[in-house]
């Protein structure tokens, strides 16, 4: 039996959808699994069909999978804290292309965002994980790939099959197993002005 940290799904006030209770960023990967063309194909559709301002569309993947010289490029731009990535059966650097006015450059990481969030559900419906990961080389990235001037590399997502706890690094257990934290409601959601929580 596959050893795993406890039930990592969301404690919410009222039930919301399973799939993204049970989403999470794990950092033990099943270096032995791969994610399929239909599988990576799917995560890719669920994304290209994410909310977008003004219907820009800016948002841009470079995709390798473990072993092809993309994943292998992606993972030498990873920091080292992130190394646990190198097991995951794909990498995805994501990136928003900022057009040529504010209001773009603004909402294309709004877009970038929502585009993350539709894959990482996608994902999980299909018994996947994924982590995304702020903590690369942008500019390794970008000259490595060729990324132009005006397109912004925003994070490199490992996705694959969750790996076995027994067999991860003490470190991973230990952040993997702690407990899993949001601010509540009353602090981040407000009505009439600034502070007022939703709900009393």
């Amino acid at each position: 039996m596959t050893a795993r940290p406890a039930d990592r799904s969301a404690k919410t006030q009222v039930p919301i959808h399973p799939d993204l209770a049970a989403r999470w960023s794990p950092r033990a990967f099943d270096p032995h699994s791969h994610v399929s063309d239909q599988q990576l194909t799917a995560l890719l559709e669920a994304a290209r069909w994410s909310a977008t301002w003004g219907n820009r569309q800016p948002v841009r993947f470079v995709v390798g999978l473990r072993d092809d010289a993309t994943f292998t490029a992606l993972a030498a731009t990873l920091k080292r804290g992130n190394s646990y990535a190198r097991a995951a059966g794909a990498l995805i650097l994501v990136c928003a292309d900022e057009g040529d006015d504010e209001k773009t450059a603004l909402y294309s990481a709004v877009d970038a965002g929502a585009a993350i969030a539709n894959l990482t559900v996608e994902a999980v419906s299909r018994g996947l994980v994924v982590h995304p990961m702020a903590g690369f080389d942008a500019d390794a990235a970008r000259a490595e790939f060729g990324v132009p001037d005006g397109a912004r590399p925003i994070a490199i997502l490992a996705v694959g099959t969750l790996g076995d706890y027994a067999d991860a690094a003490p470190e991973i257990v230990e952040r993997d197993s702690r407990p899993r934290e949001r601010l509540p409601l009353e602090e981040i959601a407000f009505a009439g002005r600034w502070g007022v929580p939703l709900k009393d």
